[in-house]
């Protein structure tokens, strides 16, 4: 049995010395603090961007990853335990020394999954496992704050080139999973490595959470730029106290700015009170939001599109409301979703879209295990390559509902 109180210490240790470190030598200090606390041959993964693998982060080469193994998502031990985050024993004894058991376990930031841990235990009761849940806890929090200005964490996370339009949609947006509030917050973009105009944004003030998703004319490189610059004059915007309406038609002044009519961008901006549950969103043009009820009913939310914005076209911007419901799921997207088409021609369609959700709802997956699951079905059905972008932002509200948010 470990020692709860020494292994506390250690990882308050481990925080303080890790203000210095470099992304290469957190293995090093999570395998000499994990020691300390009674866990032994820790090593640390991290899942790449389309969440496919886990790759082990070791401190060498250019990656940082040089000489580790790596787990497939799908089909692996590591994988299972990344899925439902959880923590996950191997079956036996493995071999490892002293007949050890080995554990595998999520590593997450709230609901931001980052991969997992292993380590090593010469006990098998539930104070090992939550010293286990503290220490991949802990190390979720050096991974995030190194890997913001680590190369070696960006190439690590990758499996393929990335161009530059990515390059800067990656750069541009918030975390892909968030958790707060009775909120749930999750997202995913397609393809992931060559996204050209799709965009999604999502910022807490207060009790209002605001959701935005952006899709740009084009598939290039302008087209990126183009999102980047509607994000960006969106949080000008709205960060000054500006209201949904006077948020668009700021970022559409600034696209004439920068770019006359030859080019814009539809969208969808809305806000949240997360505590009372009112929905307010306006339609810049873009598909309009679905709303998953009771995981039986798909809503689609009315509102009577303004032009997109950067096309100058002078529609007048109209703002509806919508009163949400404990447990229910709010759906911002872009066309790649529901157009993404089969060998046969057919679409993956709206129906299909909405369905998916609620099945794997209904399967209990966390919300970001469905959303990993539908882009992978989204793919699959366009045989891994999309015509189009494609993104989903999606929100669940609890309302008074005193469950966890977190796994």
């Amino acid at each position: 049995m470990v020692d709860r109180a020494a292994a506390a210490l250690s990882l308050v240790r481990m925080m303080q010395a890790s203000h210095t470190v470099t992304l290469e030598q957190i293995p090093g200090l999570v395998a000499e603090h994990a020691a300390r606390a009674g866990l032994h041959d820790a090593a640390v993964y991290v899942v790449d961007l389309r969440e496919t693998v886990l790759r082990r982060l070791t401190g060498e080469g250019c990656d940082a990853g040089g000489g580790g193994e790596e787990y497939t998502v799908q089909g692996s031990l590591p994988g299972q335990a990344y899925q439902r985050v959880d923590v996950l024993a191997e079956p036996g004894r493995d071999g490892t020394p002293g007949g050890r058991r080995r554990w595998w376990v999520a590593v997450t930031d709230g609901v931001e999954r980052l991969g997992v841990l292993r380590a090593d235990t010469d006990g098998d009761d539930e104070p090992t496992r939550e010293i286990l849940r503290d220490l991949a806890s802990t190390t979720a929090l050096l991974l995030l704050s190194k890997r913001s200005f680590s190369d070696s964490y960006a190439r690590l996370v990758r499996t393929e080139a990335m161009n530059v339009a990515a390059e800067m949609q990656w750069n541009l947006t918030p975390p892909p999973a968030y958790a707060g509030r009775g909120v749930t917050v999750g997202a995913v973009m397609e393809p992931a490595y060559q996204i050209g105009g799709d965009a999604f944004d999502y910022a807490v003030a207060g009790s209002t959470l605001h959701l935005s998703v952006f899709d740009a004319m084009g598939h290039d490189t302008t087209a990126g730029i183009t999102a980047n610059v509607a994000v960006a004059a969106c949080r000008n915007a709205r960060r000054q106290g500006a209201s949904l309406a006077e948020t668009s038609r700021q970022v559409e002044r600034v696209l004439l700015e920068q770019f006359s009519t030859s080019r814009y961008v539809t969208g969808i901006l809305a806000d949240l009170d997360m505590a009372s549950g009112r929905l307010a969103w306006i339609n810049r043009g873009h598909h309009l939001p679905l709303l998953v009820r009771d995981n039986r009913w798909t809503i689609e939310l009315v509102c009577p599109p303004a032009g997109p914005m950067g096309s100058d076209l002078g529609l007048p911007v109209v703002q509806r409301t919508e009163q949400l419901q404990p447990g229910d799921r709010l759906l911002l997207y872009t066309d790649g979703v529901v157009e993404a088409r089969d060998a046969d021609g057919t679409e993956f369609g709206r129906d299909r879209f909405a369905d998916f959700i609620r099945r794997h709802h209904a399967g209990r997956h966390t919300l970001h295990e469905t959303l990993r699951r539908l882009m992978a079905a989204v793919m699959d059905h366009h045989a891994g390559r999309l015509a189009d972008d494609a993104t989903v932002l999606l929100t669940e509200w609890r309302g008074g509902d005193q469950q966890e948010l977190t796994p």
